[in-house]
């Protein structure tokens, strides 16, 4: 008897959910498709900014390690320069 009343308010409650699932309408956020292109084309403009900060902030540093390499090398040729003015004189 436990085993069917059991059952029985299983079926009761399952069938309850399913209708109420059903019976709830969709709801609206809010959000529009024109509101969610707009967010779209934010977030792909602080993409870009992101972006070339990135690239501005790396191409800086290669700049920069590029100056240094050329400024070490003119200054070990000008010390080669410097020893073999020594050794011709």
């Amino acid at each position: 008897m436990k085993r069917l009343s059991l059952i029985v308010t299983l079926a009761a409650l399952f069938g309850l959910g399913a209708y109420q699932v059903q019976a709830t309408t969709p709801q609206d956020n809010g959000t529009t498709a024109k509101q969610d292109v707009k967010e779209a084309g934010h977030d792909t403009k602080n993409a870009a900014k992101k972006t070339g900060s990135a690239v501005k902030k790396g191409s800086k540093k290669v700049a920069n390690v590029g100056a240094k390499g050329v400024k070490k090398g003119a200054q070990k040729t000008e010390e080669g320069a410097g020893k073999i003015e020594g050794k011709t004189q």
